[in-house]
């Protein structure tokens, strides 16, 4: 579940105010006690199975690509048998202090991470920051599993299993989409080596659909189009 206690190199949470990460939240970054052994990725796609009647099976029709999830795992421990053996401070730690409480620990987690902020309403943004990994997005599921207990009840160890879903700004999101789908306009300027059912086959991966594209541009005919035309090629399902 976890992975070197020595790496020196420990996986961070940096919270933010804003979508686009340019605002950093008051405050110190949330670092792992014990960076975990591994993480999952999760990429998901749409499709619309909108089936016909009287037809036996149906044709996937690709609809969006769903925003990436992460899920970790961070330990909180007070046992006194994990200690945090960064490089950092590992010289001046204190093999006599008593260890921060696991509720205090994740008391400090919470307020450097899930705190709902009332001046944006909100929880953090927040960036994940490990080796190669820099992850944007928000925390959008957190479970706390309490797995030690002193003689008193008191937990003294505990696994938070932490889902997030990546979040990209508008314009960001708007310049890394796919601008190729045949579910949105097309603007062309038609050229002298042009033909409009080749370009129609290129959006639509169909020529047959030049009929109507000549016609939703309103073109006396579609093989006399004068050279710097803008023509539109809209989604099919507009035609």
């Amino acid at each position: 579940m976890f992975g070197d206690l020595t790496s020196a190199e420990k996986l961070y949470v940096e919270p933010y105010l804003d979508a686009a990460f340019t605002r950093k939240a008051p405050g110190e970054k949330f670092s792992a006690l014990i960076n975990p052994a591994s993480y999952t990725c999760k990429y998901e796609f749409e499709y619309d199975d909108t089936q016909a009647g009287g037809r036996s099976s149906v044709k996937m029709k690709f609809n969006k690509i769903k925003p990436q999830k992460f899920t970790f795992d961070f330990l909180f421990d007070s046992t006194g048998v994990v200690k945090n053996a960064s490089i950092l401070n590992i010289s001046v730690a204190n093999p006599f202090a008593k260890p921060v409480s696991v509720a205090e620990q994740l008391e400090g987690f919470k307020k450097k991470i899930i705190e709902f902020k009332g001046d944006t309403h909100r929880p953090y943004y927040l960036k994940i920051h490990w080796g190669t990994l820099l992850f944007k997005g928000v925390l959008n599921q957190i479970d706390i599993e309490y797995k030690v207990f002193a003689t008193d009840g008191t937990p003294i160890r505990a696994v938070a299993k932490c889902a997030f879903t990546e979040s990209i700004e508008d314009e960001l999101r708007e310049a890394i989409e796919n601008k190729q789908s045949s579910d949105i306009t097309h603007e062309r300027i038609f050229v002298e080596t042009d033909r409009i059912d080749r370009i129609t086959e290129q959006i639509y991966a169909r020529n047959e659909f030049y009929v109507d594209v000549a016609f939703f541009n309103e073109l006396d005919s579609f093989r006399n189009i004068k050279p710097g035309s803008k023509l539109y090629f809209p989604p099919l399902e507009k035609q």
